[in-house]
């Protein structure tokens, strides 16, 4: 039995050299034409090398990705009509830089970095250009660090969204969530000034609408805040946040199932008294603001049948009226509606199909005016708007890709005067935007 063993392992041994003979052989005729057997593969990982992602470390992992979300819009405002190509402001396009590094069992930290590509953005769209001052620039988005563990959660620090950052836009359930959320509605008037039958004033859209983030009410914005987000307990996630002196905020968020039905909800409370940051709306000066809000999604899992709403309101405790004018609205509300259908029609990916309502019911802007310069008996006292849309979304599951095309309409009126009786109406706009968002 040991002879057989030693004989066994002799021949693996002359096998082996013979082999590696062989092998020199193969190398040195290699070397004798020329030395260029490996030339082609030196080259392809050198091509690879310039065009992989680099990291400072190998310790922690980094991940490059966003998304371009380019579109084409078609507006009339009753009086006039143009075409306009840019970047769809809603969810604009981007890239971002994320790493984390596992630190022990259970514990990991990293970072999050997103800047934001405006091309020609459309929030910026107004009846005189097609641009704006932040037109090819670069916006941080985000950027914080974070430090996490499974079972107590996750805590961020840096310019990061407050707890109720997209408090209604998250609570969208479907594949319109990036196209025709709870925003939508209202970024996509972007700047556009209101016609009174058929001539142009001074006052915006932007102007009666209000909110603090993309003039929604009912959700916060992204701020330099301490941020904690609570572990998943049965589909509930706690979120609170603080940052920016005055600035806090919590919300609750619920993602689950219940038999054939998938259910998102969402519900938040925030407040912000510090001068120097967000306001209920731009362009207030003395600040003490607060706004809640609630949102949700159920869906009909079999037929995709769904419905996706929610409701804001906030409160300017400051909002001040001119000089010697007391007749005040300090609360904006405002509440939609979408109803629709997301199914996989065809093999290139889901479509969703649907129509949406939303109504403001908006309170004064003291410093804006139907008439010239604001005076205490012809600012905006309070205004409401109907917004309304169909449109349909395409995912092309192949391309990372969705094509949208959606139709929007706005109308509203406007109360001025000293006994707050005298209601303008506002002429009609109209848009069409169709465009797509492709991933990486």
């Amino acid at each position: 039995m040991r002879s057989v063993t030693i004989t066994r392992v002799t021949q693996l041994a002359l096998g082996a050299a013979v082999g590696l003979f062989a092998g020199g052989i193969v190398s040195a005729n290699a070397a004798d034409l020329g030395g260029n057997c490996c030339a082609d593969l030196e080259e392809r990982i050198a091509e690879l090398e310039a065009t992989t992602a680099r990291k400072g470390n190998r310790k922690v992992s980094l991940t490059v990705s966003g998304w371009v979300n380019e579109a084409v819009f078609f507006w009339d405002d009753g009086a006039e009509r143009n075409v306009y190509v840019g970047t769809n402001s809603l969810e604009q396009t981007r890239f971002r830089f994320v790493g984390e590094a596992k630190i022990a069992d259970g514990w990991s930290a990293g970072y999050n970095l997103e800047i934001g590509v405006s091309g020609a953005p459309s929030s910026g769209f107004s009846q005189s250009s097609p641009g704006s001052a932040n037109s090819n620039t670069l916006t941080v988005r985000k950027s914080n660090w974070f430090i996490k563990n499974k079972e107590l959660g996750k805590l961020t620090v840096g310019l990061e969204g407050e707890a109720t950052y997209h408090l209604l836009d998250d609570a969208d359930g479907t594949n319109t969530r990036n196209y025709a959320d709870a925003e939508g509605a209202s970024v996509a008037l972007g700047a556009f000034q209101v016609r009174l039958n058929g001539f142009l004033n001074s006052l915006k859209w932007s102007d009666i609408n209000r909110g603090g983030n993309n003039t929604t009410v009912g959700q916060g914005g992204r701020r330099n805040v301490v941020r904690y987000d609570s572990p998943d307990l049965m589909g509930f996630v706690a979120t609170a946040s603080w940052g920016e002196d005055d600035i806090w905020g919590g919300a609750l968020t619920y993602k689950g199932t219940l038999g054939d039905f998938k259910l998102v909800g969402k519900v938040g409370y925030a407040q912000n008294t510090d001068e120097n940051t967000q306001a209920c709306h731009p362009g207030e000066i003395k600040k003490d603001c607060e706004w809640w809000g609630v949102a949700g999604t159920v869906m009909h899992v079999p037929t995709g049948l769904y419905v996706y709403g929610g409701y804001g309101e906030q409160r300017d405790n400051n909002r001040q009226a001119p000089s010697g004018f007391t007749n005040i609205d300090e609360s904006d509300t405002m509440y939609f509606v979408q109803a629709g259908i997301e199914k996989k029609f065809m093999p290139l990916g889901i479509t969703t199909i649907f129509g949406e309502y939303r109504k403001n019911e908006n309170g004064s802007n003291p410093g804006k005016s139907l008439f010239g310069a604001a005076t205490n008996t012809n600012y905006v006292q309070s205004s409401d708007v109907d917004n309304w849309a169909v449109g349909v979304v395409q995912n092309v599951d192949a391309a990372a890709m969705d094509l949208y095309v959606i139709y929007r309409h706005s109308d509203g009126d406007v109360t001025s005067g000293t006994a707050g009786t005298t209601r303008t109406s506002l002429d009609d706009f109209d848009m069409v935007m169709t465009g797509a968002r492709i991933q990486f």
